[in-house]
């Protein structure tokens, strides 16, 4: 066998399986979000049937994905003067920002409350003046939210904006303890400003996760396949070429034979 065939199969091979490993893997991430997907689902719609909770009940610690889209109860005082507005920020089709307003409950704790979402036309700029919240004590029902992730530069106040809601971030910026975690606004009494959209639960829908995994596995059966095909056309090449040069071997010899000089008499003096 050609020790440069054999190299060319060996990298062929270690490249594929690479490759398809690469895709396997990438179809496996999207399944897993899949079951994330259906997991978040389920939760939404077993604490959307559920009664609505009071606050004080819900906010004991850390917020988990599990505690998210619970309905609480919350009675406190908005602090006007301490809004701020997380940009860039999207809600069904629409892309705007939503206005984050501190409340400080009966208890004497601090919630952060997203009192809605604002669609930004794009000939507009970001608004510098915000709706006031309604004065005096309310009363809020809202979907519990879990801190959004990011870099610093992102969950940092800056100039009264935001990128990504951290109530822990929020809070130093505030000079006082928050709670960790934040709500949506569903309601409030007295009610507030019109124009400000509440934040509803997500569709629950699936996603392109199945349809992306099915193509990422195709991609790895592509990948050895196209090595499996590869290979057979080299083996069918070499045997070709074979059979041609033993053709030529074959002709040449009888060329050689047909063409030799014969002894047809003998020497006579």
């Amino acid at each position: 066998m050609n020790k440069k065939l054999l190299l060319r199969w060996g990298l062929l091979v270690v490249f594929v399986v690479v490759l398809g490993g690469t895709f396997v893997s990438l179809g496996r991430w999207q399944l897993d979000r899949l079951d994330q997907r259906r997991d978040r689902n389920e939760i939404a719609a077993v604490h959307e049937n559920a009664p609505v909770r009071p606050f004080d009940e819900v906010f004991t610690g850390p917020i988990a994905d599990a505690d998210q889209w619970q309905r609480v109860e919350v009675r406190g005082t908005f602090l006007a003067d301490r809004q701020l507005q997380a940009r860039h920020r999207s809600f069904g089709e629409a892309t705007g920002w939503e206005l984050l307003t501190p409340l400080v409950t009966g208890s004497g704790k601090t919630v952060i409350v997203s009192r809605g979402f604002i669609e930004r036309p794009a000939s507009q700029d970001y608004p510098s003046v915000y709706p006031e919240p309604p004065a005096g004590e309310v009363t809020v029902i809202g979907y519990v939210r879990r801190n959004e992730q990011g870099n610093a530069n992102a969950i940092t106040p800056q100039q009264q904006m935001i990128r990504l809601i951290d109530s822990r971030a929020i809070g130093a910026w505030l000079g006082r303890d928050v709670v960790d975690g934040y709500l949506n606004l569903i309601s409030v009494t007295p009610p507030q400003t019109e124009g400000l959209t509440p934040i509803t639960p997500p569709p629950p829908t699936e996603g392109p996760h199945l349809s992306y995994a099915f193509q990422w596995f195709t991609f790895a059966l592509i990948a050895g396949a196209g090595l499996f095909i590869l290979i057979r056309n080299d083996l069918r090449d070499r045997k070709k070429a074979a059979a041609k040069a033993a053709a030529r071997a074959a002709d040449a010899g009888s060329s050689a034979a047909s063409g030799a000089p014969g002894t047809s008499g003998t020497d006579a003096d």
